[in-house]
């Protein structure tokens, strides 16, 4: 089975050992990667400022690059949950609509996909590790998949998960959220990097890059000496 890759912006020029994880992941699953050139963004933050004018363009331009995939795989619920909109931003008898429905139906989240499509929620790996995770709100909320990454880490040799005081907390991130109300998005971050260090745990593992960012720069700000790890990562074994 081959999966075209969609490598958000945040991964290919912030956390690109992300991408490089979720390409081995699949391969460990059987599937052959394969990664389309010309990608752009999926132009989720421009839709969020409620400027689907701009937004519109873009998810042309995934259609194009992406019509042909047999399946979509991308380590980011957020933007999963972006190309899943598609189909609204264009009128009924609008060609696009039914172009961007058919894209939509074909793309997944890493966790996802693995669990719900492939039905492998366990792909041998092993990562020695007291830690635990950040249910992001995109990945449970928005998809509504947080089982999936929850029977993927259960599946992992070596791995304990402790739980979170709070784990349906937020991280403060929310895109655009983050830069409107800065002081509201650090309050709500202060909270749950409180929790995490609460547990004890050498690592936290979230699904969702724009959490793994947040918060692994909040640790790093406090010096705390917690592993900021996105799912993928950890499925990979740390074999990067």
């Amino acid at each position: 089975m081959k999966a075209f890759l969609f490598i958000p912006c945040l991964v290919e020029h912030v956390l690109p050992r992300v991408g490089e994880a979720t390409a081995m992941v699949l391969s460990r699953a059987g599937v052959t990667p394969e990664l389309p050139a010309g990608q752009t963004c999926c132009g989720q933050f421009a839709y969020k400022r409620g400027r689907p004018d701009l937004t519109r363009p873009l998810a042309r331009r995934f259609v194009e690059i992406f019509e042909d995939a047999p399946v979509i795989v991308s380590p980011s619920a957020s933007c999963t949950a972006m190309v899943r909109k598609y189909p609204t931003l264009f009128e009924a008898g609008d060609p696009w609509r039914d172009r961007a429905a058919r894209v939509a139906a074909r793309t997944f989240e890493l966790g996802e996909f693995l669990v719900d499509k492939l039905g492998c929620p366990d792909l041998g790996s092993r990562y020695v590790a007291r830690a635990t995770l950040h249910a992001s709100c995109q990945t449970t909320r928005a998809l509504g998949v947080g089982d999936a990454t929850e029977k993927l880490l259960a599946a992992v040799e070596g791995l304990t998960l402790l739980p979170l005081a709070h784990p349906e907390r937020c991280c403060g991130f929310g895109g655009a959220f983050s830069v409107d109300y800065p002081e509201v998005s650090q309050a709500i971050l202060a909270k749950k990097i409180d929790d995490i260090i609460a547990t004890g745990a050498e690592a936290v593992i979230t699904a969702e890059p724009s959490c793994l960012l947040n918060i692994s720069s909040a640790l790093a700000k406090r010096a705390v000496p917690v592993k900021a790890l996105h799912l993928a990562e950890v499925l990979a074994g740390g074999e990067l």
